[in-house]
Order: structure tokens, then C-alpha cells, then sequence
């Protein structure tokens, strides 16, 4: 397997096998905590190849700097079949999130493996920015 594509973003669409990113970002900064994200993606794009044949599980966790889990983890069945004139074969995965929530600020991953391997890891940065307060405009 070769990973092609690992990225968050903040939408991903496949179009008859292209992949569509919107937005690829690795930081979100915030005024208040703890900080709700509305809406992101993880997409990916991976290539397998004749000796990669058979079934696969492909696992998903978004956890904190200390390895915790901030979500549930996300399993996806992966079944790889290639006709027998073809040399590779490409897959997009999108996974989208809806209220990610953050409790602290700090540097947070979403590490993912294949068949309880490691194989990459999308860092992601929390930046807690809080609002100035405003002057006075007596001073």
C-alpha cells in the first residue's frame, strides 16, 4: 500500500475516482475553549497493488498529545481486488466530522493504521487566542 494522499480539510468529494479537497488546513485557532469545529474531512488516497489482495481493516483515531481519543475510533473494511490486467489500483476514503470538539489547545493527530500497523499520522494544532478585551476610548 502506498499512501498518495493524507490530509484534513474542510470538505472532500470523489468524483468517479478523483479526489476533490476544499481546503486543506493543519491548525484551527480559537477565541474561546472549549472550542467546537464545525465541519472538517479527513481524506485519503491510497494505492494498492497485487501483493496488497485480500481483505484489510483500516482504523482511524483522532486522539490528543498524550494519545487519548477525542472520538470514537472509525474502522472501514477494505477489500482490495484487482483485475487481472491492472497493476495497482487507487482508493479515495473521506471521512467527514461534524462538532469536533476540543477541550484544550495543543497539538492533536488523527493516526491511521491498516491492519493494526501503523502507517501515517495528520497533525493537527489547537490555538487558544483569546479576545482583546477593547479600549477605553476615554484613555
Amino acid at each position: 500500500m502506498n499512501i498518495q494522499v493524507a490530509v484534513l480539510c474542510d470538505a472532500a468529494t470523489d468524483d468517479n475516482g478523483k479526489l476533490n479537497l476544499l481546503g486543506a488546513f493543519d491548525t484551527i485557532y480559537t477565541q474561546k475553549l472549549p472550542a467546537t469545529h464545525p465541519q472538517c474531512s479527513i481524506a485519503l488516497r491510497l494505492t494498492f497493488t497485487s501483493e496488497d489482495e485480500g481483505q484489510h481493516q483500516l482504523h482511524l483515531a483522532f486522539v490528543d498529545a498524550d494519545g487519548r481519543s477525542i472520538m470514537p475510533g472509525i474502522d472501514i473494511p477494505v477489500q482490495v481486488l484487482l483485475p487481472g490486467d491492472s497493476h495497482f489500483g487507487t482508493r479515495n476514503f473521506i471521512v467527514n466530522i461534524q462538532q469536533l470538539k476540543f477541550d484544550t489547545p495543543g497539538l492533536y493527530s488523527i493516526d491511521m493504521s491498516l491492519d493494526g500497523q501503523p502507517q501515517t499520522s495528520i497533525p493537527l494544532l489547537v490555538k487558544h487566542n483569546p479576545a482583546r478585551a477593547k479600549a477605553d476610548p476615554a484613555e
